[in-house]
């Protein structure tokens, strides 16, 4: 019952976090062989697909090939390039035609429709935007048919398909206001999946920790002590070891060191800025000290992670 408890009263404290501003750009209708390739969103932007019928594949680099079905929802936080494609093997695929309507543009390639999506992508409104993002991971899929708690989303997911369709007055709003609630109501699903709410989601749970954490955020390349994590948190030094161990299996000093990693993926990504000015803004005094800590971790140079990019 306990775990239960702080489970749900982390789901709450956090709940502020993951308020998002949806944009729904596009419903795709297609059938045989399709692909139609995204590239990656700017900074802050998360793309979805939501798949109304039939079923298709997302092309994710460095996470594979995932088949969606009807119901399913596919989410990249971190706004990566990736390829939505057919079922269907193919080396031949048909253009694709676009044609704008009042609430949505309509995407097809000429053939009866096997597979229907509604794309977008959305922002999350809190001003630390990188937190949330940071506690994603780069892609989530929830599958109507493994969870029933995600036919509780379809359901809604139909009602917004429903509203695209009819194409009236009014009805941009009201998809904008249904694709809100069924991410949110998404992203609760996903964590109340999680085991432990673990890392950097329990320590958000707390207000010392969090606290810390928001400096860090707000100022990573500062050169932290560990009495200035304490007074900015507004704790004693070894409570907040102590809280930092218990909520985030790690020691203050040792998450800042893969904050600053994580940060610094995130400009790799988002950003052409050269590889100097992304080491120092996120803490490290030289480019090859950032590199050589960038590949222990992650076990890839900077230039991977950009190449797909810029």
């Amino acid at each position: 019952m306990q775990d239960s408890a702080d489970a749900s009263d982390a789901l709450s404290a956090l709940a502020p976090l993951f308020r998002v501003k949806p944009e729904l750009q596009v419903l795709c209708r297609f059938g045989q062989s399709w692909e139609s390739p995204h590239r990656p969103e700017p900074a802050g932007w998360a793309p979805f697909h939501m798949v109304t019928a039939g079923e298709c594949i997302l092309d994710m680099p460095g996470s594979g090939r995932v088949t969606l079905q009807a119901g399913d929802l596919a989410l990249l936080p971190q706004g990566d390039a990736h390829v939505m494609r057919s079922a269907i093997a193919s080396t031949h695929y048909a253009p694709i035609r676009t044609r704008d309507r009042a609430v949505i543009q309509v995407r097809t390639n000429g053939d009866e429709p096997d597979a229907e999506l509604i794309c977008g992508r959305l922002t999350f409104e809190q001003p630390h935007n990188a937190i949330a993002r940071a506690a994603l991971p780069p892609l989530i899929v929830l599958r109507m048919a493994e969870d029933r708690s995600v036919a509780k989303l379809h359901r809604l997911l139909m009602t917004i398909r429903d509203e695209l369709e009819a194409d009236e007055p009014g009805a941009r709003a009201v998809c904008a206001d249904l694709a809100s609630a069924l991410l949110v109501m998404a992203l609760r699903t996903h964590f109340q999946r999680q085991s432990t709410q673990a890392g950097l989601l329990r320590l958000l749970t707390k207000r010392q920790t969090a606290r810390a954490v928001t400096a860090l955020l707000d100022d990573p390349a500062r050169a932290w002590t560990l009495d200035e994590m304490a007074a900015v948190a507004q704790t004693s030094r070894a409570t907040l070891v102590r809280d930092f161990r218990k909520l985030g299996q790690m020691a203050p000093l040792t998450f800042l060191a893969e904050l600053r990693l994580g940060l610094g993926r995130q400009l790799l990504a988002e950003t052409p800025r050269p590889l100097a000015d992304i080491a120092f803004e996120v803490g490290y005094q030289s480019p090859t000290a950032f590199a050589r800590a960038f590949h222990r971790h992650f076990g890839l140079a900077p230039s991977d992670v950009r190449q797909d990019r810029y």
